[in-house]
């Protein structure tokens, strides 16, 4: 069901500074950008996605799990987040449109342990695997 590791979210208070930061550590600008809320990069040998995201907006609570959040790539994020649901899994973030029109959607739950699993459809990883074949 996990078809592989599609995009690695951290948080940061400062976002220019981390885009500055990131920018100058990868050797390249964020390739996508949501203007005070999140820069994006492309890395690696299969060109995973690397976002930095406004603190703001992290998912933390004093009473819940959180800090960076790693997406799966599934290929049905309704019937993967059910089955999470079903086998015990708590609902942490619903199914949720990323970036209105561009097919990412996400969604997390926490499993029996207390770790925050995020799946997402991501036509990013889709269109690598297309190129590269499954492994």
């Amino acid at each position: 069901m996990l078809r592989g590791m599609a995009t690695a979210n951290y948080y940061a208070d400062d976002l220019e500074a981390a885009k500055a930061w990131y920018s100058e550590l990868f050797g390249v600008e964020p390739y996508f950008t949501v203007p005070g809320g999140y820069y994006e990069w492309r890395i690696g040998d299969y060109q995973g996605e690397f976002g930095i995201i406004n603190r703001k907006f992290a998912p933390s609570h004093p009473d819940r799990p959180g800090g960076q959040i790693v997406n799966w790539h599934v290929d049905d994020i309704a019937a993967a987040y059910e089955r999470l649901l079903a086998l015990g899994a708590k609902e942490f973030e619903p199914i949720t449109e990323r970036g209105q029109g561009t097919g990412f959607v996400t969604a997390s739950v926490i499993d029996p342990f207390g770790n925050v699993l995020a799946i997402m459809y991501n036509p990013h990883y889709v269109e690598i695997l297309a190129k590269t074949g499954p492994a």
